[in-house]
């Protein structure tokens, strides 16, 4: 039997940092509080800082039963998409379900950090086990070239925000820095990033640069002397590497063109990524890909790393 489509689940995604992951998408594509010139996932379409019940959270906990009734456990359970999860007002009350149905598993943030000013966002995070926070730039102009937020937002205040919720939170924080070269990679905001990571205290700090086609055509990835000068600059800092894979997925019968498509909207993939998130013999993913790009569902953007895909 087909198994039916997700519409808030995606993967599990074999993720570089936290090994099987299953993706929670709880915001429509696009609709963020920042624009950054660098995301995978595209331009902002909805630009906003206002928390609200998004999508809703009782079809979220369904699928979430659904899928653990007929898989078994990923690594991680991880809030991410292509919009920031924060903007979710129902977060924690979908992250405490997840908890109660499957203890066991190891709950994940991907935010960018900019609500953390705000108690109920720093209370909702908390229920995680992992947040892993974005930081890119301790100056207002360079924030703005890179991240073009909402009006509303200051780094400052954002940093506040990350040291309050560190000194309250039992978990793992991460902070990830994403290296753009000429927009923030020089000495004088590396510099002020060393004092942002000096006062948050984080258990991790991650450099990374661009690995598919970013949201403008300009941004260039950040070459590996680059990469590893930040690194040193930032203190106990690692370069994410490239992910290898673990295990392949298991599952009945899928719709290969539906998979692919659900992957693909929310961030490029190469046919090997879809692989390897998908579990699905690679002829499979070929044939379909032939198909999608023919009928003009997705097309194709080359880069270093290969031909990635991504929908029309």
């Amino acid at each position: 039997m087909t198994e039916e489509p997700y519409a808030y689940l995606f993967g599990p995604v074999p993720s570089r940092r936290l090994g099987l992951s299953l993706g929670v998408d709880l915001v429509p594509s696009k609709t963020c509080s920042l624009d950054c010139v660098y995301c995978e996932s595209g331009p902002t379409t909805r630009l906003t800082v206002k928390r609200s019940s998004l999508v809703p959270p009782e079809a979220v906990m369904a699928e979430i039963d659904r899928y653990f009734k007929s898989h078994e456990a990923p690594d991680a359970v991880t809030f991410s998409g292509a919009g920031e999860p924060t903007l979710n007002s129902d977060i924690g009350v979908i992250a405490s379900y997840i908890k109660e149905r499957c203890p066991g598993v190891r709950l994940v943030l991907l935010t960018n950090s900019t609500l953390f000013d705000r108690e109920d966002v720093r209370r909702d995070a908390a229920r995680m086990d992992l947040v892993i926070a974005s930081f890119d730039a301790a100056d207002k102009g360079v924030f703005g070239t890179l991240n073009r937020p909402h009006p509303s937002l200051d780094p400052s205040a954002m940093a506040d925000g990350l040291v309050a919720f560190r000194k309250a939170f039992d978990g793992e924080l991460w902070l990830e820095v994403f290296v753009v070269p000429g927009v923030n990679a020089h000495d004088a905001e590396v510099g002020r990033l060393a004092e942002v990571v000096k006062r948050i205290g984080p258990d991790r700090v991650q450099v990374n640069t661009l690995d598919r086609p970013g949201a403008e055509p300009w941004v260039t990835p950040a070459d590996k002397e680059t990469l590893e000068a930040v690194t040193v600059a930032l203190g106990a800092g690692e370069v994410i590497g490239a992910y290898r894979s673990r295990v392949e997925t298991k599952g009945g019968e899928v719709d290969v063109s539906s998979r692919i498509l659900e992957m693909v909207k929310r961030r490029p993939c190469t046919a090997r990524d879809l692989e390897e998130s998908l579990g699905i013999e690679g002829g499979l993913i070929e044939e379909a890909l032939d198909e999608l790009v023919a009928t003009g569902c997705v097309q194709g953007e080359r880069l270093a790393r290969g031909l990635f895909y991504k929908p029309l």
